[in-house]
């Protein structure tokens, strides 16, 4: 596993190098200290398992970053790890294409739990950041008429971040039974992935990103 880690300051990265070496038993981590670096790294490693991004860091705006690494990197999976935890952080890198946010005051667990989900495939929101909707909301079945209550379930779970495995865990579904239902919330959502799902579902308000609980 190849993992690009990046942050202007030695010693947080430093800190999280041995958090990241207990994701697997050969774990490789490359350093950016800045924006520029980042970009320089990236396009020297195509085969990049991760990128994990400090917003604040020298070169250019964090944000402008995401939205960039995004284009450039499409095929690798960013998580923003930043101090910065304003609603409108969030909401803009998420928006941009960051698959999680993690915030700097997790404890190691939380990242290590964060960057697994999101390496399973799935999308990580701090929970306490996160309130989604109801199945049984009637608003829920006006806006998505042709969606069965089990695809809502589906959908439900998957705003919350869960990979398609954790998910048919959770629903006693297999893979395959969870993938159908993923086609019918795209087309149902006119998106054709699952960031691109949980944006859409935030804008519609069935996820609203709630930084009042923030410490």
């Amino acid at each position: 596993m190849k993992i690009l880690l990046a942050d202007d300051h030695p010693l947080f990265r430093e800190g999280v190098r041995h958090v990241l070496a207990q994701l697997d038993d050969h774990v490789e981590i490359l350093d950016a200290h800045d924006h520029p670096s980042l970009f320089s790294v990236a396009a020297d490693h195509a085969d990049l398992d991760l990128a994990l991004v400090d917003l604040n860091m020298p070169g250019m705006d964090g944000h402008e970053a995401v939205v960039r690494f995004r284009s450039e990197f499409p095929d690798i999976p960013l998580v923003i790890l930043s101090a910065m935890e304003t609603r409108a952080d969030i909401q803009r890198a998420l928006n941009a294409g960051a698959l999680g946010y993690i915030q700097k005051s997790s404890p190691s667990r939380v990242i290590l739990d964060a960057l697994k989900q999101v390496l399973a495939g799935g999308l990580y929101i701090p929970p306490a950041m996160v309130e989604t909707f109801s199945t049984n909301d009637a608003r829920v079945s006006t806006l998505f008429p042709h969606l069965t209550s089990r695809q809502l379930e589906v959908l439900k779970l998957l705003v919350q971040g869960n990979p398609n495995k954790t998910i048919g865990q959770k629903l006693g579904l297999s893979e395959g039974t969870v993938k159908i239902h993923m086609a019918a919330i795209f087309r149902a959502l006119n998106v054709s992935n699952r960031t691109e799902a949980t944006i859409a579902a935030r804008n519609l308000g069935l996820i609203v990103v709630d930084t009042n609980n923030v410490n």
